[in-house]
């Protein structure tokens, strides 16, 4: 079931590359609030390329806080290019975190988001628990 909505980040690409031929990595920095508390974001994924439309990614950031409060995640995700160049992205992402800060609670939490990379390269991205 899904719960509130407890993230909304914006950001750009900061960077990508070529990890061999059918796999690209992109690194993603953004700002926005975690259930009020305004944060930064690092994420980088490698995405492959589409098999019918349809894109796969895996990855992996760290969200930080005021002071040294830190939680890490994973997640995966499909993505759906747009008409205009952008791509929509569908996944889950899996929190840890020793926090005992504003973000404790994103331990071992698991959360459902949608975000989107317009064409150039500007990041939009909201979540919502899934109990």
């Amino acid at each position: 079931m899904l719960g509130e909505q407890i993230e909304e980040l914006k950001g750009k690409i900061t960077g990508q590359r070529m990890v061999n031929v059918d796999k690209m990595e992109t690194t993603v920095s953004s700002s926005g609030n975690v259930r009020g508390t305004q944060v930064t974001q690092v994420l980088t994924f490698i995405g492959r390329p589409p098999l019918e439309g349809v894109l796969h990614g895996i990855g992996m950031g760290m969200t930080m806080a005021a002071g040294s409060d830190i939680a890490t995640f994973t997640g995966e995700a499909v993505g759906r290019f747009g008409s205009s160049g952008s791509i929509s992205w569908r996944g889950s992402i899996f929190y840890n975190t020793s926090s005992t800060g504003n973000l404790s609670f994103l331990n071992n939490l698991v959360e459902v988001f949608e975000a989107e990379i317009d064409a150039a390269g500007n990041f939009s991205h909201k979540a919502w628990e899934w109990k």
